[in-house]
């Protein structure tokens, strides 16, 4: 029993030493606290080549990392330097060249580093100068390894390669796995660089690189090389509906830049899960500077702006139109209760209050679902537009009394057409007021618009919560102070009169957006939806003459003829590109990106102005500013040229160039020209003076 005991412990001793054994193909480990590092060889031979012929190899340097551990990619970012590698002292082995996996991104402190965690291979290119005689490569390894603290290592390793057949060693699919994550030029993965854009200077510099992929993005990111150029942050991403385009935003930390962006030579490696591909760029100047993080106001700041562009968006021309509806409560309360009028204003500001909560809640789904976000893009949309002009075409038949229950009588009062409105018809009031309203950016809205949406869901809701305060602080003073709308004349037969004209100010609301329709889903379709209410309110206005037992059919006729208007939208298709850019006194140019640039760089003064056919404030600045006088004067002249971007319908391109202004609504006009070639921002409200002034800074 003693000599099986004793065979037994010799076969277990022989079985552990074997183990730690450098297998064919591979050396020795070399093994510290962070983990342990070898030399691995993708065959076990060189190969089988007459004498003189060279041979090549696939190397590896192979890194097991322990738990927490990282080391670093051959730009390691803010601190740390990537594996040193030196060959003194190999034979036959021409100098191996290593090729990098894409990185990870480690932020610590607010350190932004690349490099590997857990496992990594580095395939080496090598090359046996005599395949007939045998390889030494004898390789000395300088590297970082860091965790909680960073620990300097050297470690040296040798491999020998035989001559003779070159048989898949065991390391053979790991290198192979590892040469994979390798980034290409990106085809093999569908993805590309689209544009490579300098912006800005100083501590406001920033890259804008757009990419675009066959399939969507999960988890993109992207690293920039340019060692001698500056130092980059970590990029902010938006990405679009379908996420197959990514927009980065790079920014350059203050301190950072060392030369000027525009015109120099930069690599950019970009990363999604498992795919990657790496190209060399030299951007051209953007079209928009960024906001330098220190000339944003805070927070707290921030709310205080959006309470007061919330309060400035009543005086706004774009709520001019549902006015109506404000004046026709404020009427309703002559001689009323205190407590009543004290009630109804306070669910009027609710109302308002909650559209925006409701508005935000969209944003934030839509941003996080990637998709373009901006202020009044429900505009955008024909199946909105649609039921708006349902809307407006039923509220405006209620106002002309031609129907009072069961249709949206409901929304505004109790029944009989009686002025005394419930809590709930002035809570459902104050929301479809604020609908109607975002299509309106009024001085401080698109400041704080722009910061919300520039970041999370908690500023979206903070911001949108002010702003909604802001809107609703008329309706929530009357409602502190209610003798102001106690005082007014009590309701009376002047109230019909008044009732008929601010129904037509609705029906005249609708007819506008009406003409919008015709732009984004066609003529026909807008005749369609205009029709089919026009007939929905004239069978309303018929209906006191027939007899009661008919009425039920009239109304299954207006549902039907909302029905008809309201589907209508979904099966046209547009006429093509708005009137918007022809006649009137300035000849407009069609924007884009690089004729902006083009223009810039050949030394012409530019106007952009960004509008769309939904926005009333647009067109106020057309006729006012624009188009008239001086400033349609300095427009048509020699060396300047305006160009128009249509935001009628959804264009991502226009969206990207308002982000990058920090804006996400209309209108929005820049100036650019020799002396402000990132961009001259004007004001929501264009005055002359504010135009002309900018015209002349940009010369």
């Amino acid at each position: 029993m003693a000599w099986i005991k004793a065979a037994l412990t010799a076969a277990l001793l022989l079985t552990g030493i074997a183990a730690q054994a450098a297998e064919p193909g591979g050396s020795d480990w070399a093994s510290s606290e962070s983990g342990k590092v070898r030399l691995i060889s993708a065959t076990t031979g060189i190969g089988e080549k007459g004498a003189g012929e060279a041979g090549p190899l696939r190397l590896g340097l192979h890194f097991k990392l322990e738990p927490g551990w990282k080391i670093y990619w051959r730009t390691p970012g803010d601190a740390g330097y990537p594996p040193k590698l030196d060959w003194t002292g190999s034979a036959n082995l021409d100098n191996p060249l290593p090729r990098w996996p894409a990185p990870h991104r480690f932020v610590l402190a607010g350190l932004q580093n690349y490099g590997y965690m857990d496992e990594v291979i580095l395939p080496l290119d090598a090359t046996a100068a005599d395949a007939s005689r045998p390889v030494a490569a004898r390789l000395s390894v300088d590297f970082l390894a860091c965790a909680q603290i960073c620990v300097p290592q050297k470690v040296d390793l040798a491999l020998d390669l035989s001559p003779g057949p070159a048989a898949p060693s065991s390391f053979a699919h790991d290198i192979g796995r590892f040469t994979a994550l390798v980034p290409g030029d990106g085809r093999r993965h569908g993805l590309a660089l689209d544009s490579a854009e300098a912006l800005g200077g100083g501590d406001t510099a920033a890259l804008r690189l757009a990419v675009s992929s066959m399939e969507p993005f999960t988890d993109p990111d992207a690293f920039v090389e340019a060692e001698e150029v500056a130092a980059f942050g970590q990029p902010r991403v938006s990405l679009s509906a379908d996420r197959r385009r990514a927009v980065f935003e790079i920014p350059v930390p203050p301190g950072g830049l060392l030369k000027p962006l525009a015109g120099a030579a930069m690599t950019v490696t970009v990363t999604d899960g498992l795919r990657a591909f790496e190209t060399s760029m030299i951007p051209v100047p953007g079209s928009a500077a960024p906001m330098a993080a220190g000339d944003a106001p805070g927070l707290g700041g921030m709310l205080l702006i959006a309470l007061l562009g919330g309060l400035i968006l009543n005086l706004m021309p774009c709520v001019l139109p549902v006015l109506s509806i404000k004046v026709l409560g404020v009427l309703g309360h002559g001689g009323g209760e205190r407590r009543h009028v004290r009630a109804s204003f306070i669910a009027s500001g609710a109302g308002i209050v909650v559209s925006f909560l409701a508005l935000a809640l969209l944003a934030i789904g839509l941003k996080q679902a990637g998709a373009a976000v901006g202020w009044g893009i429900q505009f955008q949309q024909p199946g909105f537009l649609a039921v708006m002009v349902v809307l407006l075409a039923l509220f405006a038949a209620n106002l002309w009394g031609m129907f009072e229950i069961p249709m949206p009588a409901v929304l505004f009062s109790r029944g009989g057409g009686a002025a005394h409105h419930t809590v709930l018809g002035h809570f459902l009031s104050g929301a479809f007021a604020t609908l109607l309203a975002t299509p309106c950016s009024a001085p401080f809205l698109g400041t704080a618009i722009g910061f919300a949406l520039a970041r999370g869901p908690v500023e979206i809701a903070l911001i949108f919560t002010a702003l909604g305060l802001g809107m609703a602080a008329p309706y929530l003073a009357v409602a502190v102070w209610p003798d102001a709308a106690l005082k007014l004349p009590r309701p009376g037969r002047w109230m019909v009169t008044v009732r008929k004209l601010l129904g037509l100010a609705l029906a005249g609301t609708g007819l506008w957006l009406l003409t919008v329709l015709m732009v984004q889903a066609g003529t026909l379709a807008a005749l369609v939806t205009g029709g089919a209410m026009a007939c929905a309110v004239a069978v309303l206005g018929l209906r006191h003459r027939l007899p009661a037992a008919a009425r039920p059919a009239v109304t299954a006729c207006v549902v039907a003829l909302a029905g008809l208007a309201l589907a209508a939208p979904f099966h046209g298709s547009a006429d093509g590109e708005s009137g918007g850019e022809t006649g009137g006194a300035v000849a407009w140019g069609r924007f884009d990106s690089q004729t902006l640039a083009r223009l810039v760089s050949d030394g012409k003064v530019v106007f952009v102005d960004v509008t769309a056919d939904w926005c009333i404030t647009c067109k106020v600045n057309k006729a006012a500013v624009i188009e008239r006088g001086e400033v349609a004067s300095r427009l048509s002249s020699p060396g300047v040229v305006a160009l128009r971007a249509d935001w009628t319908r959804p264009d991502e391109g226009i969206s990207r160039y308002l982000a990058s202004f920090g804006r996400y609504g209309i209108p929005f006009n820049a100036v650019y020209g020799p002396s402000a070639p990132d961009g001259i921002a004007l004001p929501e409200l264009l005055s002359e003076a504010e135009v002309l002034a900018a015209l002349d800074k940009a010369r």
